[in-house]
């Protein structure tokens, strides 16, 4: 299992079947606060990467959900859709926000890995 990072502050978990799982991190949910809010993308819409994909509301602020690879959305998360708190409670695990088909298995390369990321924390 290959966890990777955006500077975005979203998580993607490579599966065994080739596509990818995306959520937001802990740093994400922790600065926005409860999550009261989530919205998906379409199930079967392709998205480029770093296209708009999604929106994340809490009692805070609003936040964009950033498609971190190009790909085809093939599963999207109802349960978060029910309980949006789950994206607090669990953000790496239930709190699960889409899975996608990755159309650039190359673009997964790039991003951070938990290294990596926690250095751009630090400097934050």
């Amino acid at each position: 299992m290959t966890l990777k990072f955006t500077e975005d502050h979203e998580w993607v978990r490579l599966e065994a079947d080739g596509t990818a799982t995306v959520g937001i991190t802990l740093h994400a949910q922790d600065a926005l606060g409860d999550v009261v809010f989530v919205e998906l993308p379409g199930l079967g819409r392709t998205y480029a990467q770093k296209e708009v994909a999604g929106v994340v509301e809490s009692v805070k602020a609003a936040a964009d959900v950033y498609m971190p690879i190009a790909g085809e959305v093939v599963a999207v998360n109802d349960a978060l859709v029910a309980n949006p708190a789950l994206a607090n409670t669990d953000p790496q695990g239930a709190g699960w926000f889409f899975r996608v088909r990755l159309t650039e298995l190359s673009q997964i390369d790039a991003l951070m890995d938990q290294t990596a990321y926690d250095t751009l924390l630090q400097g934050s």
